[in-house]
């Protein structure tokens, strides 16, 4: 992972509890624990981070939805 990759997974985390009215340890367990971290927000970074982002919020959002985590 590069530092740009971390620095965008942070803001995935922090734009989710915000969003989702969460806390951020929360966000990240549910996002590790379902692979959505490492198999989808870190392998498609050279894309995801060129949306906005309410884009990728309610990217995420739906993702999580369809994986059960919401």
């Amino acid at each position: 992972m590069t530092l740009n990759q971390l620095d965008f997974a942070i803001y995935c985390i922090g734009s989710l509890a915000e969003y989702l009215n969460m806390n951020q340890l929360t966000v990240y367990q549910k996002l590790k624990e379902s692979g959505i971290l490492t198999g989808y927000i870190i392998p498609a970074y050279d894309v995801l981070h060129t949306y906005s982002g309410q884009y990728i919020v309610d990217d995420l959002v739906s993702y999580m939805k369809e994986k059960g985590v919401l």
